[in-house]
């Protein structure tokens, strides 16, 4: 598996990650530009509509552009390689990647029109304008048909060969797949049945405890969709790059499943300080959001004990002489390394945001954006990147000019992101708020954030460094001496124990679906009943335009 040169896919995969990492790449300037805006030093182009034009316009690039089409390209990669069979219905992929560009295209113009100034999590009773709200419909119905493909190609490897395991890169895609079907039905209610609705004029109220209870459903399971990839490459691509083998497939297949049943029924976490839901159901998905920990903490020893074997394989003695031995030259290796110490950070984070009373304290302040960044643009991003460094010899042909480069724009993305957020986490206990643009440094209170907000811009600055230099790495190699694809290794790790069989349940998804629908219903039936049997307040709808 993972031997033969892709070939529908391998147009796919680069269409899909080049519009991905553009998208990254412009998230990354206007991003270091939000923090040049809240520091004390002067800013410019700075008005309130420019600031919240380019907060929703970073978050729209990271958190849906970014995320889908690489989810989407490096799917149709796996797809190929894992199962070593064609990629069904290339048509259809196509038309889920133009669907996906045509809703970018008509988002951003919305955007940087000065009309969708609600931020990528949209804040109703605010209202954008509606090609702001059809776009992001039409990005995630080409995600949609990306997942019904990769489930199709995953169908047509066990017709084609019954009773033998689906690949675990596969498993994992597919899993990702379901999860992303139904971490949408929130949103996608929100979007047609309110907000829509109300951009187009048709409603002059909308009811917003509704509308966050619903967006809430989505809001925590899409950071399982943005992480997934990154655990695939912990557990199929790690290994292999660092020379050893997979502590245990079946270790891998739990933790997907595990992520896929409680990663769902968690989201209203994120609603602990509001006033619409009952403190029985909040507690109810705060115990949820614990079991979030168990899929984690698993890959920390199943990957941790796979990396052992490779360093030992490699000469390493004694309780730690192995992490020494490792490969950490090699991209994967590296990135694989940051990437666990900043989900420490980053998770610890997580884990007082889930717990009620911490919440409190840290409700949105720099603490919330601290996390955020840690777990998405650490953990998930600088996987992104290793992924990018391990399959695109395989989609150009060609062997990259100097993995130095790819080692120091890895190292100038993990410093930079610690540099930019750990100071954060100290201004949101100091109680610094968030989603403002600017801050009055002459208040005596608020004037000693002033040097830690700097040190933050510091820290982003070498993070645009970074992103610039990914995407020169990456135009490198399309420039590099080209070389057969068959002469290029395998990346994906067997285990130490290939398995020949496994049950039913951990080769497809048919009994986890059942379980995930018995607890979303307990989680969010009465929530969102609720709003239906009692007569709620509506608020005003008050729509965005480019006047301010």
């Amino acid at each position: 598996m993972g031997e033969r040169a892709v070939t529908h896919a391998r147009r796919l995969t680069l269409a899909h990650l080049w519009v991905a990492f553009a998208a990254f790449a412009v998230a990354a300037v206007l991003g270091v530009w939000q923090m040049w805006a809240r520091s004390p030093l002067p800013a410019p182009y700075l008005t309130a509509e420019s600031y919240f034009t380019s907060v929703t316009a970073h978050g729209v690039s990271m958190a849906y552009v970014l995320t889908t089409f690489m989810v989407m390209g490096f799917g149709y990669y796996v797809a190929e390689t894992a199962l070593g069979r064609p990629l069904p219905l290339p048509r259809f992929a196509w038309l889920g990647f133009w669907l996906g560009i045509i809703g970018s295209a008509m988002t951003a113009v919305t955007i940087f029109a000065g009309n969708a100034t609600v931020l990528f999590t949209f804040y109703p009773p605010l209202t954008a304008s509606p090609f702001f709200y059809i776009g992001l419909v039409l990005v995630v119905v080409g995600s949609w048909i990306w997942c019904g493909l990769m489930l199709w190609a995953m169908l047509d490897f066990k017709r084609a060969n019954p009773g033998v395991p689906v690949p675990l890169a596969m498993f994992a895609t597919v899993a990702n797949a379901v999860l992303w079907l139904w971490t949408t039905v929130g949103v996608a209610a929100e979007l047609l049945f309110q907000i829509i609705p109300a951009a187009f004029g048709w409603n002059e109220s909308v009811d917003v405890g509704l509308s966050r209870t619903l967006f809430s459903w989505t809001l925590h399971a899409i950071v399982y969709f943005w992480l997934l990839p990154a655990y695939i490459a912990f557990y199929t691509m790690a290994p292999q790059a660092a020379g050893g083998r997979l502590y245990s497939d079946t270790m891998g297949r739990l933790t997907f499943i595990l992520f896929l049943i409680y990663s769902l029924p968690v989201g209203m976490h994120h609603l602990f300080m509001d006033p619409q839901q009952s403190s029985a159901f909040k507690f109810l998905q705060m115990s949820f959001t614990a079991l979030v920990a168990a899929p984690t903490l698993l890959t920390v020893f199943t990957i941790s004990a796979s990396l052992e074997i490779a360093g030992r394989l490699r000469g390493g003695k004694g309780y730690f002489g192995w992490i020494a031995a490792l490969p950490w030259e090699r991209p994967m290796v590296l990135a694989t390394g940051m990437a666990f110490f900043m989900l420490w950070f980053g998770g610890g984070g997580g884990l007082i945001n889930m717990s009620f009373g911490m919440n409190a304290m840290v409700h949105n302040t720099s603490w919330v954006t601290a996390h955020f960044h840690l777990i998405f643009g650490g953990t998930v991003v600088i996987m992104y990147f290793a992924i990018a460094y391990a399959i695109w010899p395989t989609l150009t042909n060609r062997l990259p000019m100097s993995p130095r480069l790819q080692r120091l724009q890895l190292w100038l993305w993990f410093i930079g992101m610690m540099v930019m957020t750990l100071p954060w986490h100290y201004l949101g206990l100091q109680g610094q708020w968030r989603r403002v643009a600017t801050f009055n440094y002459s208040d005596p209170i608020i004037a000693g954030w002033g040097p830690w907000v700097i040190v933050s811009l510091v820290g982003g600055i070498i993070l645009l460094a970074s992103a610039l230099l990914f995407v020169w790495n990456l135009l490198q190699f399309h420039s590099a001496r080209a070389v057969v694809a068959t002469d290029l290794r395998p990346i994906y790790a067997l285990a130490v124990h290939p398995p020949e069989r496994v049950p039913a349940a951990l080769n497809g998804f048919a009994l986890w679906n059942v379980l995930v629908l018995v607890l979303m219903v307990a989680a969010y039936g009465y929530p969102i009943a609720q709003f239906f049997i009692i007569d709620a307040p509506e608020a005003i709808v008050h729509r965005v335009n480019g006047r301010g």
